[in-house]
This record gives C-alpha cells, structure tokens and sequence, in this order.
C-alpha cells in the first residue's frame, strides 16, 4: 500500500486521476490531504470540510475482468467498509443512505464519490474518494451533518481511522473479487437507511409521494414500492429521499 500524504489539493480524486491517466498506480494507492479546495460529491455537489479535523481520501483499485454492468457492487463494497470500520469506533445508528453516503442515525458523517477508469472499453479500476467528518464540531446551514467527535465526544487520530477503513476495504473487495455478489447486496440493503418505512420522495419535477424503500437492482436503481402497489425504479438523478 502507497500513501500519499498532501498539506492542501484542489481534490484528492483529481490528483489520482491525472496520475491514472499517465500510468495505472499500484492496486490501494492512497492520497490524504488535509484540505481540499474543490472537494467533490455526487452529482457535482461541493464537499466541506475544515482544514485538519476531517478525513479526505481516495484510494485507487485496480480490476481485471470485471464486468462494467456490475460497477454498482463498487459502491456497495465501499459503503460497506466505511461503515463496517466506523463501527469500530463505537459510531452509533450506522446506515448507508442510497446509494453510498454513510449516515449516524439520520446525520450524514461520510461522503463517497466514486469515478471508474475505462480505457479501451476495458476496466481498469477505480478511483474511490471520500470524505468522513472526524473532529469537526460545526456545520455552517447543513442541518443534517455531523462528525465522529459530535456523536461520540471522542477525538479520534485520523490514521487510526484511515487504518481501519483500509483494512476493510481490503476484506470487502476480496469478496467482490471472489463474486460474492449475492451476499454483498443482502448485507447492503439489510444496511440500507429507511428500508421498509414509509418515506416521503421528491421528483425532479417537485412532486412528492410516498413510498418504502425494499432494496436496489443489480444496476443499483432504488426499488420504492408506491402507493399505487407496484415496485418502480429509481436512478440518482430521478428522486430524492426527504428525511
């Protein structure tokens, strides 16, 4: 394992990229900085943190014959190590928000970004970013964030927690490797926040419902059965889940 420790980067996921494009690193090739300029979440939405309390990461996993239709299991695979590893540290109410970010009871701690590498319609790997709130006690207008220390008291060492999330992604992409696939997705969605509660949805064109959430499909669309008795799908860009 290679760890690239970095005072200040516009995104860690970006550093790894450009050195992707140049040569494929080695396999769990990390790069830690403690403070992002540009840090990015899904769907292009903007990642904060405070300079040296938080942990921004992302790791690079190599692949070889693996199948872009099962891409998704990627995103469980981390969402399962993050939290698995946070458990650890005594992090109560953990659960995996759709489809990756990690929340303590309903406050989001950690936030997954995940970019795959395709070269000559082959895949070649993963970069995996991440951003987990550690010490960070205050949240400007992000009602629903929290950090580590916030729920626990505790001030965690951030290499201790880097250590543990590591050692887990190692264990949970070993299975993906061994194609675990089935038992991979039922400990996802047995994880998965609001399954099996009624929830309230929003579409891109503001229209709430109601619905339960009963897992996701290999491609990782969210499964909501809805008022009208029928199981639709869902992609990212398609519902948001009001909590």
């Amino acid at each position: 394992m290679y760890i690239i420790k970095l005072d200040a980067i516009d995104s860690t996921n970006t550093y790894l990229k450009d050195m992707v494009s140049v040569n494929l690193p080695k396999d769990y090739t990390v790069v830690v900085a403690e403070q992002q300029t540009k840090g990015r979440g899904q769907m292009g939405t903007k990642w904060q943190a405070e300079i040296g309390k938080n942990l921004t990461a992302s790791v690079f996993k190599h692949f070889s014959d693996f199948k872009v239709e099962n891409q998704f299991y990627i995103s469980m695979v981390v969402s399962l190590a993050i939290s698995k590893a946070l458990d650890k540290f005594q992090i109560p109410q953990l659960h995996i928000k759709w489809p990756n970010d990690i929340l303590s009871a309903d406050k989001k701690i950690c936030g997954i970004l995940i970019e795959n590498v395709i070269k000559n319609n082959k895949f070649q790997g993963s970069v995996i970013g991440f951003g987990l709130n550690v010490n960070q006690k205050f949240f400007d207008d992000l009602p629903q964030a929290s950090s580590m220390n916030l729920l626990t008291g505790i001030v965690y060492n951030k290499d201790e927690v880097l250590s543990q999330i590591l050692k887990h992604l190692q264990v949970y992409f070993k299975q993906l490797e061994n194609q675990k696939y089935k038992a991979l997705k039922a400990e996802y969605e047995t994880n998965l926040f609001r399954k099996d509660k009624p929830s309230t949805f929003r579409l891109p064109n503001n229209e709430i419902f109601l619905g339960i959430i009963r897992g996701v499909t290999e491609a990782g669309k969210l499964k909501v059965w809805t008022e009208d008795e029928i199981i639709k799908t869902f992609d990212l860009k398609d519902l948001t889940l009001l909590y």
